[in-house]
C-alpha cells in the first residue's frame, strides 16, 4: 500500500493504492449504515466520529478528500489499511470451495474501526430489519437528535446522536423515526450509558469475552447484536456474529461445524465474506 496527497482549490486529496478494497462491496457489506453512494455515481460519502467524508476510486487506487492528518488520526485506522486481507483469503482452505468463492466474490470487504456508541444504536437498529430501512431510521435519528455540522466545503451533515440526546427522547418522539418496538430498547440503553450503568471507554479496553459480556446487559443488545458490535466497532475479529444467514449456509455447507480452530483470531473476517456472498450473489440465483 502507498499514499500520497495532493491539494486541488481548496480541497485535499489523499490517494492510497490498496488491494482487496472496495468501497462498493464495503458499502454494502451490512457493517456500516452512514456511507452512501452520491447521486448514484461512483463517488460515496460517509459521516463517522463526527467528521465528513467523500471518497471514489479507480481500480486499487482510492482517492480521499480529506488532509493527510485526518487519514492518519481517523480514517487510515477506519478502513483497516494496516491488515494484509490478500494474505487472510490465501489462508483459505483450498478445498472450501464455498468459502474460497465467498472471500473471491466480497475480496474487496475490510472490516470498519466503527464508535462504539453509534455500532450499539446501530445494530438495536438492525435487529428484523433489512438494510434500507435500517439507514433510513438511522438518518431519522441523525437528523432528529445529532447535532448539525458544516464541513470544510460547506457541506451540511448530522454527527451520530449522544447517549444524552436519546436518553432525553421520549420513547413516542423514538417511535416517530419509525423505530417500532426497538424504541424501548434505544431508550433503555441510552438511559443505561447516559447514567454510567456501562462504562463505554472502560469496554473499548476490553478483550473480546469481557466485552460481549458487558453488551449483553444492555437493553435490546443479544449474542447476535453483540457480536455485530463486538465485530464492527471494537474489531474483535474473532467475533462470528450468527443471524438467519449464516445459520442457513452453517446448515447447508458445514453441516459438521465451521472451522473455527483453522482461522482463530480472524474468523469474523471470513464471517463477512459469507454474510455478503449470501446476501448477493446467492440471493440472485
Amino acid at each position: 500500500m502507498y499514499r500520497q496527497s495532493t491539494i486541488t482549490g481548496i480541497t485535499q486529496m489523499i490517494k492510497v493504492n490498496s488491494r482487496n478494497f472496495s468501497i462498493e462491496q464495503i458499502c454494502r457489506s451490512g457493517q456500516c449504515f452512514r456511507m452512501t453512494a452520491v447521486n448514484d455515481t461512483k463517488r460515496y460519502s460517509l459521516v463517522a466520529f463526527g467528521k465528513y467524508l467523500e471518497l471514489s476510486q479507480d481500480g486499487d487506487d482510492i482517492f480521499l478528500e480529506c488532509t493527510q492528518e485526518e487519514f492518519d488520526d481517523t480514517w487510515s485506522s477506519y478502513f483497516d489499511m494496516d491488515t494484509d486481507y490478500g494474505h487472510i483469503i490465501e489462508s483459505i482452505d483450498a478445498q472450501d470451495k464455498y468459502l474460497v468463492s465467498a472471500a473471491g466474490f466480497g475480496s474487496g470487504i475490510r472490516i470498519l474501526r466503527q464508535d462504539l456508541w453509534e455500532m450499539i444504536i446501530s445494530f438495536i437498529v438492525s435487529q428484523q430489519n433489512n438494510i434500507k430501512r435500517i439507514r433510513r431510521c438511522i438518518n431519522f435519528l441523525c437528523e432528529r437528535y445529532g447535532e448539525k455540522k458544516v464541513n470544510s466545503s460547506g457541506v451540511e451533515y448530522y454527527d451520530f446522536p449522544t447517549p444524552k440526546a436519546l436518553a432525553e427522547a421520549s420513547i413516542d418522539d423514538l417511535y416517530a423515526c419509525n423505530l417500532g418496538y426497538r424504541s424501548r430498547y434505544i431508550y433503555e440503553t441510552a438511559n443505561s450509558v447516559y447514567r454510567g450503568d456501562i462504562d463505554l471507554a472502560a469496554v473499548l479496553k476490553m478483550d473480546y469475552a469481557s466485552a460481549r459480556k458487558e453488551l449483553l446487559k444492555l437493553c435490546g443488545v443479544g449474542a447476535k447484536v453483540a457480536d455485530c458490535i463486538c465485530l464492527f466497532a471494537l474489531h474483535k475479529t474473532e467475533a462470528f456474529p450468527i443471524d438467519t444467514h449464516i445459520n442457513k449456509v452453517l446448515a447447508m455447507q458445514y453441516p459438521s461445524g465451521f472451522p473455527f480452530e483453522r482461522y482463530s483470531g480472524y474468523s469474523g473476517i471470513l464471517q463477512q465474506y459469507i454474510f455478503y456472498y449470501d446476501l448477493n450473489k446467492m440471493s440472485q440465483r
